[in-house]
């Protein structure tokens, strides 16, 4: 689950890392407002689920409220991604002497923990480790005892040659680790973290994104969901018990568990298509699932075909069937269907479907060749 940075302030600041005051706003005047009671030059931060927010023009210095007020009535509504911004953070600007990187996130390699640390902050992380790998220190923490302080203060040091501020940046980076640790985090990162001409280190942005798992023992955490700044598709995939992720294709496609929805959308991929999403409809469904998902996948306006790929151990391909023609009664769906089922209870899942006119496949490579070539046709 992503989460906001001002969301991610302030559980960093929970934990005790520096950070300079700030508030958010959902309006201009608020904007303003805020502005006015920090005093100075501040920035103005879009609040989304979103990368590139500086190249989009949603980050903005402004020498003063009246700045405040207008950079922030250009912000707000804007469009970055797809997404609309519909809060902007406001913060202090710093005066700056370094910039570096500091962030933790879950290696399924390793199982653990592992800090990436760069002197090379202010910029993609991706882009350093592709151009100068050499400029990032990791390490793998072991969960069962933590972050040792010694560890800490190796990593400060790949940052710092000063020992003051060493000793600061080892101290964020056990903060770091306890926010990560309490909040179920899978990523949690600080880019920049600074150093100021008077020689404090702050951390001057803020991202965690909490592992979903963690919200079934944590549901307070759950509150800090914006849905208005995720894809609607997957809002409503979620509120629906269903694992789907959207994908930039035109094939829509239903699959009951992930291993077989990774299989077909290879499949997709090998005869030519490309995949429009990844949905499992999961192990047991009913047919509301089946009407829940492709009420979904239709809304999509660039799904030109739609394949059901469901093997049916413990799911009843009947249950598949009754909510395919439940839903084709319910609304009208535009795109053609292709539909391979095999398993449990096919005989009666192919006579629901035949009473209605329509026909199911048994072999996966056939169906899956067949809805890419509609999909192409309808391009």
């Amino acid at each position: 689950m992503n989460i906001h940075e001002y969301q991610a302030r302030a559980l960093l600041k929970a934990q005790g890392i520096p950070m300079l005051d700030g508030d958010v706003a959902s309006t201009p005047t608020e904007a303003e407002a805020i502005a006015r009671r920090l005093g100075g030059a501040v920035v103005i931060k879009a609040q989304v689920h979103a990368g590139g927010r500086g190249k989009a023009g949603g980050v903005r210095l402004a020498r003063g409220p009246g700045e405040a007020l207008d950079h922030a009535a250009e912000i707000l509504g804007m469009q970055i991604k797809g997404l609309t911004v519909q809060k902007v953070l406001v913060v202090p600007a710093a005066e700056i002497a370094s910039e570096s990187y500091l962030g933790l996130i879950m290696d399924r390699e390793t199982q653990r923990p592992v800090f990436m640390v760069s002197a090379a902050g202010g910029v993609d992380i991706e882009e350093v480790a592709q151009q100068t790998p050499e400029k990032i220190v990791r390490l793998a923490v072991d969960p069962t005892y933590g972050l040792f302080p010694h560890q800490a203060l190796r990593l400060a040091f790949g940052l710092y040659r000063d020992f003051a501020q060493v000793k600061a940046a080892a101290r964020i980076m056990e903060q770091l680790y306890a926010a990560f640790v309490a909040n179920g985090a899978s990523l949690a990162e600080i880019n920049p973290l600074v150093t100021t001409p008077d020689g404090r280190v702050l951390a001057l942005d803020a991202k965690i994104v909490i592992d979903d798992n963690e919200l079934f023992w944590r549901p307070d955490l759950g509150l800090l969901r914006d849905e208005t700044a995720e894809q609607p598709s997957e809002a409503a995939a979620r509120r629906a018990n269903l694992s789907f992720i959207k994908l930039d294709g035109d094939v829509g496609c239903v699959v009951n568990g992930a291993g077989l929805a990774m299989a077909t959308m290879d499949l997709v991929k090998y005869y030519g298509g490309e995949p429009a999403n990844f949905l499992d409809i999961g192990g047991s469904s009913s047919p509301e699932k089946v009407i829940n998902a492709l009420k979904i996948i239709t809304a999509d306006p660039h799904v030109k075909a739609i394949l059901f790929n469901i093997f049916g151990g413990i799911t009843r391909t009947d249950d598949v069937a009754n909510g395919i023609v439940a839903a084709t009664r319910q609304f009208k769906v535009k795109v053609p269907i292709v539909i391979r089922l095999t398993g449990t209870n096919e005989a009666e899942a192919i006579r629901v479907l035949n009473e209605v006119g329509m026909t199911a496949l048994s072999d996966m490579d056939d169906a899956v060749a067949r809805v890419v070539q509609l999909a192409k046709e309808a391009a």
